[in-house]
């Protein structure tokens, strides 16, 4: 299956590494619903920042890829929508008002279906990007809804857009639910993923669009090898390893397939491979994915170590990026 989307200029992303806590999005997002890590001005990178949360025993997330795919806690509960040939929309659902977002609501009756059927009133819509098959259903779900939130990226043209974001914006979701919007340019230039998690900022995920793929990532449509590498290792690769991701396609099995040609001898590739397939004849989903999983399977994001970048016959990361991205462009698995 094709990756869709448009050409238009390149868009420079910021480089977290050097902002200070107060203006990094991902700790101070975590500091504000956590209140755990009392750093006042201290300026620290963000892998300082959020050590702790990396730290936490990852057991349960690094599990044998079970069948059943969404997920529920006492506070959040997250829901897939199969729309199009192999898109995903989600519902986020705060369990304790039934007050949920839709992201990329491409089908928005297909959306609303689902709500109705979880007992739950959509409030906010969560668009990644402006491509038709994310934002394509916008105007229509304003219609539907009325006096309904659509947010997307300040900068990415976003089609029924009411309400813009920029990078560390912060969204609020019924009385329990806190979202952060996360900048992750290349794809799109205005590309956001949003960061969710509960009120004790448990259970946490990413909506990452088209920038994270399972095992994959988007084509560089509107940006370069440096910005899909700042957004992939960076921006989403300093988050929990335990959090999970979802992501805008269903194209695990063919990502999968194409990580082997990158690392045959993967083992972790393979068994989430063989995982992807029985899933798929199944007829079921193979997303979420979690961070540490993607670390472990996903080429683009495993660009980062030194073995694969001798692997590829590269001296940096993003020279491994660009290479493996131009390799998945022509192969034709």
């Amino acid at each position: 299956m094709q990756e869709r989307g448009t050409h238009s200029s390149p868009w420079r992303a910021p480089d977290f590494r050097e902002e200070t806590h107060a203006r990094n999005p991902i700790a101070g997002f975590l500091y504000s619903v956590l209140h755990t890590f009392q750093l006042g001005s201290t300026q620290l990178p963000l892998c300082i920042c959020i050590s702790s949360l990396r730290s936490v025993d990852c057991s349960i997330r690094s599990r044998r890829f079970p069948k059943e795919r969404d997920h529920q806690t006492t506070e959040m509960k997250i829901h897939h929508v199969a729309c199009l040939e192999d898109n995903y929309a989600y519902l986020i659902i705060d369990e304790s008002t039934k007050e949920a977002a839709a992201v990329d609501p491409v089908e928005p009756e297909k959306v609303l279906k689902a709500a109705q059927e979880h007992g739950v009133d959509i409030k906010l819509v969560l668009t990644t990007h402006h491509h038709w098959d994310h934002a394509g259903g916008n105007e229509k779900i304003k219609q539907l809804v009325p006096r309904i939130k659509v947010y997307g990226g300040s900068i990415d043209n976003v089609k029924g857009c009411t309400d813009k974001v920029d990078n560390g914006d912060k969204i609020s979701l019924g009385a329990d639910v806190h979202i952060l919007s996360l900048h992750t340019p290349c794809h799109t230039k205005g590309h956001i993923s949003y960061y969710v998690t509960s009120k004790e900022g448990d259970d946490p995920a990413v909506f990452t669009g088209d920038t994270l793929f399972i095992a994959g990532c988007g084509k560089f449509f509107e940006g370069t090898a440096e910005q899909m590498h700042q957004s992939l290792c960076v921006t989403l690769g300093s988050l929990p390893k335990p959090t999970r991701v979802y992501c805008g396609h269903e194209y695990t099995v063919k990502n999968l397939q194409f990580a082997l040609t990158v690392e045959p001898d993967n083992e972790k590739i393979k068994q989430k491979l063989s995982w992807a397939q029985k899933q798929r004849e199944a007829g079921l989903p193979t997303v979420a994915s979690t961070i540490e999983e993607e670390m472990e399977t996903n080429p683009f994001i495993r660009a980062d170590l030194p073995e694969l970048q001798e692997r590829v016959g590269c001296k940096t990361a993003v020279e491994a990026l660009r290479e493996i991205r131009q390799r998945k462009d022509n192969w034709r698995g």
